[in-house]
């Protein structure tokens, strides 16, 4: 019998970190994974071999950019780097080459660096930006600190109020309500408050956008203020691509005798008597084990693995309810000849170290937004652009660059009796026409591209209605909120049964910190646990 001490459904990062700190605990774990590439949405596939490219090219097909993780001293707890995984720094960690015109913004980890950059285009918010990044600074200590604990049951507003203001570590002296105010603000108002440039706008605000919620939703102020993170942490890329991260920690659970086995996809949890005790694939195997934790999207665990003959009505129904929203964005992963050269900056020797935002205006994205709330795609698609190959020679042959371009917003309910599968290439062409216009070099220099539509998204990560997030980032779902108050600290209503993905408490992003939220409780529990049996 394949009997475990802990079985892991799902291979994603977070399902992973979950994995690690037990087997580091002493436990056997198995994890199942259903795709034959472990990782979820952070892996990386070998694709387009040629008789000019025979070993291909090194494409993500999930996340590619990798920030919040290097906040949580996971990777150094569990010594990743002694299991093959090594970082590329980024930097500058994004650009923004104007629209029209010469010039481009910087973003480097270097604060002092950063403001020469915008002073060459924005020099009337140097100053606006110190201050923007002093302010969330002092904010984002405490919230990452709320992030790497599983959510208190408390109302997070009266809490920021009583204990943030009364020790005065967040705000200034007299500021506590107008600072209050900025967080419970939305993240349009908050980049429209606090610059002039519409440059500079148009950057911050498409980066905050990266987290999901359109710009006029409330209470999600520190969207754009996280920016002031990455001059603390920067950005990295795993040489080798994205899903360096996850293989290194496959590698470390096979150091400890642990499992992870791909092509195995869990059909149900076994249930005996109200507790969870095992789960059987679709094959018919089935893995025994006392602890059980689910790594997939919350409603395909509990409505699916689980099922409603093992819930309450009302407790399915709440699952049911949660706000998946209508989709996020599309990405396509180009093979290229060679890479952009934008018209802004052609010469720049720093554009293709980090992103590059391509997003016209603040304008321009809520024309995208319009159309994304009518049930279109974007007529002209905000893009994000990425360009590994110019950092990782281990991503593309010679003679071969990649270009990743992620854009939003696009729905993945759409109406006019649309469907994804036959209109993904035209709006994957749109996207590439974006960076064409800022780069015209890039007319006729694709190779191949591998396309992702949100329905895509959705088939292959299993990331319902192909948002990245799992479920909307929006404030009625967060913290104590998220996925549903029920199960915020992790655990299901079914005994020994747990949660560890981006469905829970902080949400989604190569974060890891909920897998390391998971990984305390059940490791907790499991003390407990030990204890009685005594």
């Amino acid at each position: 019998m394949n009997k475990y001490d802990i079985i892991v459904i799902g291979s994603g990062h977070n399902g992973l970190v979950t994995a690690c700190y037990l087997a580091k605990a002493g436990y056997s774990v198995c994890v199942l994974e259903r795709r034959e590439t472990i990782g979820g949405a952070v892996s990386t596939e070998t694709m387009f071999r040629s008789e000019q490219f025979p070993k291909g090219f090194r494409m993500d097909v999930g996340s590619s950019v990798h920030i919040m993780i290097h906040q949580t001293g996971i990777l150094e707890e569990l010594e990743l780097e002694n299991y093959g995984l090594e970082y590329i720094e980024m930097d500058p960690i994004m650009s923004y080459p104007l629209p029209e015109g010469e010039g481009v913004i910087h973003f480097f980890k270097d604060l002092e660096r950063t403001l020469n950059s915008i002073g060459k285009v924005a020099p009337e918010d140097v100053q606006n930006y110190r201050e923007f990044v002093d302010f969330w600074g002092r904010v984002n200590e405490g919230v990452l600190k709320t992030f790497m604990v599983p959510p208190k049951g408390k109302n997070i507003v009266s809490e920021m109020a009583r204990g943030q203001i009364k020790n005065g570590s967040m705000f200034k002296k007299g500021e506590q309500m107008s600072s209050l105010q900025k967080i419970l603000s939305s993240y349009g108002k908050v980049v429209d408050d606090a610059f002039e440039n519409e440059h500079l706008k148009a950057a911050v605000m498409w980066f905050a956008a990266q987290s999901g919620p359109t710009p006029d939703h409330p209470a999600t102020g520190d969207f754009a203020g996280w920016q002031s993170m990455l001059h603390q942490s920067g950005a990295k890329h795993p040489r080798g691509g994205s899903g360096m991260l996850t293989q290194a920690m496959a590698n470390y659970l096979e150091a400890r005798g642990s499992k992870v086995i791909p092509a195995s996809p869990v059909k149900k949890v076994l249930i005996e008597s109200g507790k969870a005790k095992g789960v059987k694939t679709e094959s018919g195997e089935e893995y025994r084990a006392d602890t059980i934790i689910s790594n997939a999207h919350v409603q395909t665990t509990m409505m699916k693995l689980v099922g409603k003959e093992h819930l309450e009505p009302s407790m399915y129904k709440k699952v049911e309810n949660i706000n998946v929203g209508n989709g996020f964005g599309m990405v396509i992963r180009c093979a290229v000849e060679e890479l952009p050269r934008y018209t802004a900056c052609p010469d720049d020797p720093y554009i293709h170290n980090g992103m590059q935002l391509l997003a016209p205006s603040v304008q321009y994205m809520n024309n995208a937004i319009g159309d994304y709330l009518k049930g279109k795609p974007p007529e002209n698609p905000a893009v994000l652009a990425m360009t590994f190959s110019e950092i990782d020679e281990d991503v593309a042959p010679s003679g071969g660059h990649t270009l990743f371009a992620w854009a939003q917003w696009h729905p993945y309910e759409l109406q006019n009796n649309l469907h994804w599968d036959d209109i993904r290439e035209k709006e994957a062409q749109k996207i590439y026409d974006v960076v064409t216009r800022y780069a015209p070099n890039m007319k006729d220099k694709l190779i191949d591209w591998y396309i992702q539509s949100p329905l895509d998204i959705e088939r292959k990560h299993g990331l319902l209605k192909g948002n990245v997030m799992h479920v909307e980032m929006s404030f009625d779902q967060m913290f104590m909120f998220r996925p549903i108050p029920e199960m915020s600290n992790y655990k299901t209503p079914i005994e020994n049964l747990y949660l560890s993905s981006a469905s829970c408490h902080p949400g989604g992003g190569v974060f890891g910190a909920a897998g390391y939220n998971a990984a305390n409780v059940v490791l907790k529990d499991l003390k407990k646990k030990n204890w009685f049996s005594f």
